[in-house]
């Protein structure tokens, strides 16, 4: 079985209180970062693509700004959301809202000018994100050649490329990727299910990749991976990532956790507690590997 974009349209969930939400339970690190999170608008402003998978979730910026001293975070990481395809308007706005506490990941048409993307890093932008979800149906030689082309567009303005990508296409490019000669992010510890047909090796293969090339994994979305068998099913993935690579993981929170906006933010984020009990490395993960790859000041 593989995993596909059904056509389903999910109802987004209530945003959860914040003063509901579980307290950090170690002390974070100055400039600690969520690399992984979502900003949606008023649908009047922002319109959404044509068929989107979820409804309009109630994620704006204001909510997030409130969450953060709560959480203890200094910085974030805007994701574009499939819900806007290659529209990055709310974005934009976002960051040109938010100052250097905040960096953006953009989809892009294959097309988009240079010009274009020298704007975007004005404003704060610092990756691409490829969603191999829409084109997993496509032969691997097509989705090697769009890697490519994109990792082209980016390496003059020394951006990454962001892999939101089932994990058997990760299984399908870790040799192709070798050979990447731009940083690249790929999301969900890999999002190797073993539903899916992903087995210990493939695992094993890409914290190689990790270990000896120029790949980095994102620490997040932790729901996504252990469904409905608790977080507990993922501990092991999660300290094998950092384990293998500590300079390379990095954390995100997936907020505002779409559908599934109801979610603890801060159980998530407590969860480095077992992933990373020891300070030093999760001042690697929170704070040193996002400055480096994203470029904060």
């Amino acid at each position: 079985m593989t995993i596909t974009m059904t056509d389903e349209i999910l109802t987004s969930q209530p945003m959860r209180p914040i003063e509901t939400l579980e307290r950090p339970a170690f002390d974070l690190p100055a400039c600690a970062c969520d690399v992984h999170m979502h900003v949606f608008g008023p649908a009047d402003t922002y319109p959404h693509v044509a068929r989107p998978h979820y409804t309009l979730p109630d994620g704006k910026l204001e909510h997030f700004l409130q969450l953060m001293p709560v959480l203890g975070l200094d910085r974030f990481v805007i994701v574009q959301p499939s819900f806007y395809g290659t529209d990055n308007a709310c974005l934009l706005d976002a960051l040109a809202r938010t100052g250097d506490r905040a960096r953006g990941i953009v989809m892009i048409e294959d097309d988009t000018p240079h010009a274009e993307l020298e704007r975007f890093h004005q404003l704060g932008v610092r990756g691409v994100r490829l969603d191999l979800f829409k084109r997993s149906g496509a032969p691997l030689a097509e989705i090697q050649a769009y890697i490519e082309d994109m990792a082209a567009k980016v390496a003059p303005l020394g951006w990454h490329l962001q892999f939101y990508a089932p994990g058997w296409i990760v299984r399908d490019l870790i040799g192709f990727l070798g050979g990447i000669e731009v940083d690249y992010v790929i999301d969900h510890m890999g999002y190797m299910l073993e539903e899916d047909g992903l087995t210990q090796a493939d695992f094993d293969r890409l914290l190689e990749l990790m270990k000896s090339g120029r790949c980095w994994l994102k620490l997040s979305a932790p729901y996504r991976l252990a469904k409905k068998s608790g977080y507990e099913a993922v501990e092991e993935v999660a300290r094998a990532i950092v384990s293998a690579a500590p300079n390379r993981a990095i954390w995100g929170s997936d907020w505002p956790h779409i559908p599934g906006s109801g979610r603890d933010t801060g159980e998530l984020l407590n969860l480095l507690l077992k992933w990373a009990p020891d300070p030093a490395i999760r001042q690697l993960i929170l704070s040193d590997n996002p400055r480096r790859l994203f470029g904060f000041g």
